[in-house]
């Protein structure tokens, strides 16, 4: 008997949901207790303090030394009364996860023995190591020192009584080493083209955010069946496993009654996260048998952020109380839904207007329009920029496989837009228009209508969708740090604004009137932006050939994706705003080409291990059985028996070696695949003959092991089967 496997089995056979009793109070009674938000300001901190943080939050002044140490020792104070005793500055390194180093508040005095400290400086700024962080090549080895700095505009929380504060992190040069950097600075961007466009319509705009609402992905295995599963554990998805007779087939799991375990998880998970100020406000079963989405309600961007990369820790901490595990990776099983990270992202005045969201008047929908069409435009002019920002060797695995989107960044709005955009382009003339011709325009914007939702279908299969008051970027993987398409995207429109402002008032310069100069440029953009539009399925093989013919671009190879971020334009304008130095973008690609390739070669290491050291002595096992039975039945049988009796076993005997056979050799030829990539020291290069020369082997030695799994006894296979992981409810 496989005793691993079925050790596991055993274990999942015995579990109870973990009971969660809610807290005896209401959901806002507690929702974030442990945040120092601007409610805890206002009893811990002076006036004077508040004000000054408050003003740093919404206008990005900077906190004075004499301000941070009153902000700290408040911070402080309101900690310890919650029983912290340590606090970490808390950032998004290009590992992809957070990071935090953890420091007592006691610090010895020679007076008075130990005392509690937390000052100004400590808050504002920490010197962690940045050595063993990936840098690509902006650090080297020895030369450790680099700078964390309070982001005051992300609140402080608590978690596992430490108190965390969000920070960026930048080497001793000044060059960022984080997602948070780069984030705020395009957030920072598109604040401003977009309120210099607002103030065609309204001159009470003086700020706008964008905002963003992700919806998070996973599964969710049983523990002791992860343990029992070396590939899970080590890559995070499933290297080998026949497809179960019944999988996501029926359709029957999506949106269907939550499992009471899987309900405990996540009550348990939602509580925790509400503690922090994190809204969560959807949970439901997704399409494969133990995926699930959670979606929160939405938020400033920067926060949002934060709050994803903080739940997908948390998710990951709760989900161990109830004997689970959550997997992220964008495919962790073959055959099934890949799990995706849909950013639904936004612009929102501080007049609380959403720029995405048709209005009830011809003003407020001409700028709505606006808003639209360069959004459209930005994803036409910067798909290389955009696809680059969401590709991973996971995400390679899921993109285009008929369950998301395709690697072609296209646009879909939905018949009623496209129809007014049609409308516009065909009726807006270059020339100066009548007012008639506006008055008739203007009667038609007004007629959008405000719940544009109800007019809009959604197109599961577009990357990026208009979904009636946002677009939702679908093309992003499970496992990313939302920080990449987010600050890319705000990049790409800021950029398409600010042109749109010029182009505008060098036509009102002219004399042309402020509402035509914005119809002309409008009109223009429509028609230049209309190849990147599609309202089809995205999935299908006409779609691709469409969008050839259209010079779209549909680049499925992740190592090519990614050098379409650091070429050209892509690099032009990240330097252009000060988003990257080209010498952050050099590194920034040198960093996501070495992941690439080290999970290939960590695959590619597991990969051979199971097939030899799991996988083959079990079918030698299971060989060894049939030919003593065979044996056997040689001695007991006449020559025509045994050869009618037999001959299926001796069939299977003979495929069991040519399987065995196949496998060694493959693994053996990988193995040296892996040995020639490993020699070259260009990491282009390398990751290159990963991808082209060793990632083939993957899935011909699975294919003979998934054969096997169908033929060795079901007691001697070793590794838990997909009907065993995916209906372990």
């Amino acid at each position: 008997m496989a005793t691993i496997r079925f050790k596991a089995l055993e274990a999942l056979m015995s579990r109870q949901p973990l009971h969660v009793d809610a807290p005896a109070k209401k959901t806002s009674e507690y929702f974030a207790e442990n945040v120092f938000d601007q409610h805890k300001m206002k009893v811990y901190l002076s006036k004077e303090a508040y004000d000054t943080v408050i003003d740093a939050i919404n206008n990005g002044t900077r906190i004075p030394r004499r301000i941070a140490d009153q902000v700290s020792s408040g911070m402080k104070a309101w900690a310890v009364d919650k029983g912290v005793t340590h606090y970490t500055h808390w950032f998004h390194p290009l590992t992809g996860s957070t990071a935090e180093k953890h420091d007592a508040f006691f610090e010895p005095s020679v007076s008075d023995g130990l005392i509690e400290s937390f000052d100004g400086d400590q808050l504002v700024q920490q010197e962690p190591d940045a050595s063993s962080f990936p840098s690509g090549g902006l650090r080297n080895t020895f030369e450790a020192r680099g700078y964390t700095a309070w982001d005051p505009s992300s609140p402080a929380f608590i978690f596992e009584k430490t108190l965390c504060i969000p920070t960026i992190f930048v080497a001793y040069t000044g060059e960022a080493l984080d997602y948070k950097t780069p984030l705020l600075k395009a957030l920072s961007i598109i604040n401003n083209a977009a309120v210099e466009v607002c103030q065609y319509f309204d001159k009470n705009v003086t700020k706008v955010n964008a905002t963003l609402g992700w919806e998070q992905e996973y599964y969710l295995i049983d523990t002791a069946l992860f343990m029992a599963r070396p590939d899970i554990m080590l890559t995070g998805r499933t290297l080998m496993g026949h497809a179960s007779a019944k999988d996501q087939q029926l359709e029957d799991h999506y949106f269907g009654t939550i499992p009471t375990r899987i309900n405990a998880f996540m009550r348990d998970f939602e509580i925790e996260a509400y503690k922090l100020g994190i809204p969560i406000k959807t949970r439901h079963n997704e399409v494969a048998p133990n995926q699930f989405e959670c979606a929160p309600m939405y938020e400033e961007a920067n926060l949002a952020v934060d709050h994803n990369m903080l739940l997908m820790d948390l998710m990951k901490k709760v989900a161990k109380r109830h004997n689970y595990t959550v997997l992220f990776h964008e495919k962790p099983f073959k055959g099934l839904n890949g799990s995706g990270k849909h950013n639904n992202w936004s612009l929102l005045t501080n007049t609380g207007v959403n720029l995405l969201s048709p209005g009830k008047n011809p003003k407020s929908n001409m700028q709505f329009l606006v808003f639209m069409v360069n959004t459209i435009k930005a994803v036409y002019e910067n798909a290389d920029l955009l696809r680059g920002s969401i590709v991973s060797a996971g995400n390679e695995l899921r993109l285009g496989e008929g369950e998301a989107p395709p690697a072609i960044m296209s646009v879909f709005i939905g018949e009623y837009l496209t129809n007014v955009l049609d409308e516009l382009e065909n009726r807006v003339s270059e020339k100066k228009m009548t007012p008639d011709e506006k008055t008739e325009i203007k009667l038609d914007i007004g007629r959008i209508p405000e719940l544009l939702i109800d007019n809009t279908d959604r197109n599961r299969t577009s990357p990026f969708a208009f979904t009636g008051n946002r677009f939702e970027f679908r093309a992003a993987g499970s496992n990313l740090n939302p920080a990449a398409p987010v600050t890319f995207l705000s990049l790409a429109v800021a950029d398409q604004l600010l042109d749109f402002k010029r182009e505008v008032d060098v036509r009102i310069d002219k004399g042309v009137k402020k509402d035509e100069a914005i119809f002309q440029v409008i009109k223009e953009y429509i028609i230049a932006s209309k190849l990147v539009r599609f309202e089809g399925n995205g999935y299908s093989e006409e779609w691709a050939k469409e969008a050839k013919k259209r010079g779209l671009t549909n680049i499925t190879d992740t190592i090519e994706a990614l050098q379409g971020m650091k070429d050209g334009k892509a690099q032009k304008i990240c330097t252009k705003y000060n988003i990257f130095t080209e010498r952050e973008m050099e590194a920034r690609f040198e960093i996501k080409i070495a992941n690439y390739t080290k999970k290939l070669q960590i695959e590619s290491r597991v990969l051979g291990d199971l097939a030899t050291n799991h996988i083959i002595p079990i079918v030698y096992s299971y060989q060894n059985k049939l030919i003593e039975n065979v044996t056997g039945l040689k001695q007991i049988l006449s020559d025509a028996e045994f050869k009618k009796v037999a001959a299926s076993q001796l069939d299977t005997i003979k495929e069991l070696s040519q399987r065995i056979t196949t496998i060694k050799t493959k693994v053996t030829e990988m193995i040296e695949a892996r040995k020639k990539a490993n020699n070259i020291e260009s990491t282009l290069q390398k990751a290159r003959t990963y991808s082209d020369e060793v990632k083939p082997f993957f899935s011909e030695i699975r294919y003979e092991i998934d054969k096997l799994e169908l033929i060795v006894d079901n007691e001697l296979w070793p590794l838990p089967k997909y009907r065993e992981l995916l209906f372990n409810k």
